[in-house]
């Protein structure tokens, strides 16, 4: 299976910025290197909301962040949501944005470390939710 778009939830990008050994960090790097990152409005915006926390700070200097929004933003495709209401299909709503995001965008995967997400029962959506050690271990065996 070749993957073309991926919707990669925000702890991970994240979670690459601050470990770039990390699984999240490799599969972010394939991706962006092989692939596309599919955003839409309300996933970069939780992006950006998280990245500017002060808890942050002593890892990440402002410049850092600035490049890294500009580099997702610059590499990504954007698909628009479907206005509200819309159903819901997890626990918790700030979840639910990624995965209309990866429907709305027909993305090959969701990459999340949200246990959530995560757990969901696997649906007719048309991609796979995979944690990053998961997504990489596809990713080595295309």
């Amino acid at each position: 299976m070749r993957i073309e778009r991926a919707v990669v939830d925000t702890n991970v990008l994240i979670s690459a910025a601050l470990s770039p050994r990390s699984a999240p960090a490799q599969i972010v790097d394939c991706l962006l290197q092989h692939a596309t990152l599919v955003f839409s409005r309300e996933t970069f915006e939780e992006l950006e909301t998280r990245l500017w926390l002060p808890k942050f700070d002593r890892y990440l200097d402002m410049e850092r962040r600035r490049l890294l929004l500009h580099d997702f933003a610059a590499a990504a495709q954007w698909t628009d949501l479907p206005a509200p209401p819309r159903p819901a299909y997890s626990r918790d709503p700030d979840d639910d944005v990624f995965l209309y995001t990866a429907l709305q965008s027909k993305a090959e995967w969701l990459i999340s470390g949200d246990k959530d997400l995560l757990e969901l029962s696997p649906a007719d959506w048309g991609f796979e939710i995979l944690s990053p050690a998961q997504a990489l271990e596809k990713w080595h065996q295309k």
